[in-house]
C-alpha cells in the first residue's frame, strides 16, 4: 500500500519538482538531495499513484504510445502500417534501478538464445525498455557507475534507446519521468552528470515542531490503517490527478514574454552560469508550473519559482568553489610570535591555531611513458583486475564457456559462432565468455604532520596546499579519501573513508597546529584502516601520501626508532603504496626519519612544484 502523495507534510519544492516533471518529463528529472529518513523515496512512489493512466500499445514491452509513431519500436511501427494496434490502458508505475546493474541488463541486449537456435534477430529487453513512460528511479545516484550513469543520461536526453552488439543494431522509445535520490554525506555527484539532472532539490528535516508532530501521526495512522488513512485524501488525491491531465493538456500552449526570456539570460550571465541547459530547462519548468496552475502564460513569479529549482546545481563553477578559507593571520600575530623567541621550538604553538593552504604546483599529469616511449595512462585508469563471465567492465578477450547457460551469462556472440565454424562443432559445444578488465576500489590515505615543527617556516600551509590538491585530484578520479591528522600525543582519523570530498577539505582547513609528533601512531592508524577498508572492498588498492617534515618525538610504547621501523616494515607487507611529500627546504640538516620510511617502504619522496603520479 502506497502512502498518498497528498498527505506528505511539507517539501514543496520537492513536489512542486516532480509534478513539473510529470507534466513535462522533457525537463530532464529532478534530483533530491538530502539526508536518510527525509521522506524522499516515500515521494518519488508516492507520485506514481496520482498519475493517470497511459494508454500503450497491447502486448508490447516497451510501452509504446499507440498515437504517435516517433514513440513506437519497429514492431509496432508495423503493426501501426497494417493497422493492427490493439490499445489498452496501464498505471503508471515506478522502475527502480539497482546500484549493481549491468549495461547489458539497463539497455537490454541481442537476445542470445533466438539467435543461436532460431537465427533471427531478437531484444532481450532492459530496464529502459520498463521504464518507458514510466518513472525511472534511481536511489542514492551518486553511487551509481559513472559509465553507467553517462549511459542512463544519454538515453534520457535522446528519449531513445540503442542497442548495437556484434553488429545487430536494434532501438525503441525510452522517455522516462527520470528521479534520482542521494545522501551528499556518501559522496558527490560530477558536474558532468550533476547538469543532466533538470532540476534539483535540496531536502531538509523540518524545523517546525507541527510539522514534525504532524509526519508521525500521519504515518502512524497508515501503518495501522492504510485503507482507511488512503480514502480520507481520496478527494485531494483525485484532484491532483485531474490537475495534471489537465496541465499536459496545455502545457505545450503556454507562452512566456520576450522581456521574461531576457531577463532569465541576464540573471544567468551575471551569475557566470556556464551551460545552455539552464535557460531551456528553467522555460520548460515556469511554462509547467503556469500549466499547473491553469494558465496559458508565464508570470514573473512562475520563473522565479522555477529558477529555485533549476539553477541551484548549476551555479558552481568548479566542484569545490563553495569553499571558504579562513583569513591568514595579521601581520602583527605574525611578528608576535617572530619576536618571542620561540620560532625554533617545535612546541611554542600549544594554543591551536589553523593557517590556510598555499598552491604547490603539483602536477597530476595521467599520462607517462613506458619503457617504448609510448604514451600511457595512469592513475585510475591502471587499477583494473581481471573477471570471466561477469557482465561489468571493457571486454579485452575471450575463452571458452565450460558453466550452465543461463540468460545472463556474457556470451561472446561473435566469438562463439568462429570458434563453431572454425571446429565444426555445435553452438552449444563452442560457447565462448567475455574476459573483461574491471575498475577496482582505491583509497587514498593523507597523512598531514600538524604539530608544532610544521609552523617553522610556514611548512603546514605547504602541507595542506599539497592535500588540498589530492583530494581535487581525487574528486577527478572519484577515489574515496581519508585524513589522518597527528600531532599531540597521538594520531587521529580525522575523516574516514569517503567519497564526500567537500567534508575532507572543510576538515583539512579547519585542521589546527601544534604540541609533539606522534608519527609511529599514524603509521599504526594507516595500517588499521588499510586492514578495514580491504576487508569491505575486494582487491581494494591503498595509497597512502605522507605530508611531514619527518620529524617524531612521541613513541606508542617506548623507543620511537623501532616503532618505525616495524610499522613501516608491516605497511610494505600490506602492499600499501607509499608517497612522502617533504616539506623541508632541499637542504635542511635536521634530524628526519624520512629517509628511514623511504628505505623501508621504498617510497618516493616529493618535493614542492613535484611533478607526481599517483
Amino acid at each position: 500500500m502506497i502512502f498518498p502523495f497528498t498527505a506528505i507534510v511539507g517539501q514543496e519544492k520537492a513536489k512542486l519538482a516532480l509534478l513539473c516533471n510529470s507534466v513535462n518529463p522533457a525537463i530532464g528529472g529532478v534530483l533530491l538531495s538530502g539526508d536518510k529518513g527525509t521522506g524522499k523515496s516515500t515521494m518519488v512512489r508516492a507520485l506514481a499513484d496520482v498519475l493517470p493512466e497511459i494508454e500503450v500499445v497491447k502486448g508490447c514491452p516497451f510501452n509504446c504510445n499507440p498515437h504517435n509513431e516517433l514513440e513506437m519500436c519497429e514492431a509496432c511501427r508495423e503493426k501501426a502500417k497494417k493497422g493492427e494496434i490493439d490499445v489498452e490502458k496501464r498505471r503508471m508505475r515506478v522502475v527502480d534501478l539497482p546500484l549493481s546493474v549491468t549495461v547489458d541488463r539497463l539497455v537490454g541486449t541481442i537476445d542470445i538464445e533466438k539467435a543461436l537456435k532460431e537465427g533471427i534477430r531478437a531484444l532481450q529487453p532492459g530496464i529502459l525498455a520498463e521504464a518507458n513512460r514510466n518513472i525511472l528511479y534511481i536511489d542514492e545516484v551518486n553511487l551509481l557507475d559513472d559509465y553507467i550513469a553517462d549511459i542512463l543520461l544519454d538515453v534520457a536526453a535522446m528519449g531513445r534507446n540503442i542497442i548495437e552488439r556484434e553488429g545487430i543494431s536494434l532501438s525503441h522509445p525510452s522517455r522516462f519521468i527520470l528521479v534520482g535520490s542521494m545522501n551528499p554525506e556518501e559522496g558527490e555527484l560530477r558536474p558532468q552528470i550533476l547538469d543532466r539532472f533538470g532540476l534539483f532539490v535540496k531536502i531538509e528535516v523540518s524545523n517546525n515542531v507541527e510539522d514534525r508532530v504532524e509526519i508521525v501521526k500521519r504515518v502512524e495512522e497508515f501503518q495501522s490503517d492504510p485503507v482507511g488513512f488512503r480514502k480520507k485524501f481520496e478527494k485531494k488525491q483525485k484532484e491532483l490527478r485531474e490537475k495534471i491531465i489537465k496541465a499536459r493538456e496545455i502545457v505545450n500552449k503556454v507562452t512566456i514574454d520576450e522581456d521574461l526570456l531576457r531577463t532569465l539570460a541576464k540573471i544567468l550571465i551575471e551569475n557566470n552560469v556556464r551551460t545552455h541547459r539552464a535557460e531551456i530547462v528553467t522555460v520548460r519548468t515556469a511554462k509547467a508550473i503556469a500549466a499547473l496552475d491553469g494558465r496559458k502564460k508565464v508570470s514573473l513569479e512562475d520563473l522565479n519559482r522555477a529558477m529555485e529549482l533549476t539553477l541551484p546545481h548549476r551555479m558552481k563553477l568548479r566542484p569545490f568553489e563553495q569553499q571558504i578559507l579562513p583569513k591568514l593571520p595579521s601581520e602583527e600575530r605574525k611578528n608576535e610570535y617572530a619576536n618571542s623567541g620561540k620560532g625554533q621550538n617545535e612546541d611554542y604553538l600549544s594554543t591551536e591555531k589553523s593557517f590556510d593552504p598555499v598552491d604547490v604546483g603539483i602536477d597530476f599529469d595521467p599520462i607517462s611513458k613506458n619503457s617504448n616511449g609510448l604514451k600511457t595512462f595512469r592513475g585510475s585508469r591502471r587499477e583494473r583486475a581481471t573477471v570471466i563471465g561477469f557482465p561489468h567492465g571493457y571486454p579485452i578477450s575471450y575463452v571458452p564457456f565450460n558453466g550452465p547457460f543461463n540468460g545472463s551469462s556474457d556470451i561472446d556472440l561473435v566469438a562463439t559462432i568462429r570458434a563453431s565454424i572454425l571446429n565444426g562443432n555445435s553452438i552449444g559445444e563452442s560457447l565462448m565468455v567475455r574476459v573483461r578488465k574491471v575498475r577496482v576500489p582505491r583509497l587514498t590515505v593523507i597523512m598531514l604532520d600538524s604539530s608544532g615543527s610544521m609552523v617553522a617556516k610556514k611548512r603546514i600551509r605547504i602541507a595542506k596546499g599539497v592535500a588540498k590538491e589530492i583530494v581535487e585530484n581525487s574528486y577527478v578520479r572519484r577515489d574515496s579519501v581519508a585524513l589522518i591528522v597527528f600531532r599531540g600525543d597521538e594520531a587521529q582519523v580525522l575523516v574516514p573513508p569517503t567519497r564526500k570530498y567537500s567534508a575532507i577539505l572543510d576538515a583539512l582547513i579547519n585542521v589546527k597546529t601544534g604540541g609533539k609528533t606522534p608519527l609511529p601512531s599514524a603509521l599504526q592508524k594507516l595500517l588499521i584502516l588499510s586492514r578495514s577498508f580491504r576487508m569491505k572492498n575486494k582487491n581494494a588498492v591503498v595509497n597512502c601520501v605522507l605530508i611531514s617534515d619527518g620529524k617524531a618525538n612521541v613513541p606508542i610504547f617506548k623507543s620511537v626508532k623501532d616503532e618505525i621501523v616495524t610499522l613501516a616494515e608491516a605497511i610494505k607487507r600490506s602492499k600499501v603504496r607509499f608517497e612522502i611529500y617533504d616539506t623541508r627546504e632541499t637542504f635542511d640538516p635536521t634530524p628526519s626519519y624520512i629517509s628511514t620510511l623511504s628505505e623501508i617502504i621504498q617510497a618516493r619522496i616529493i618535493k614542492p612544484n613535484s611533478r607526481v603520479v599517483f
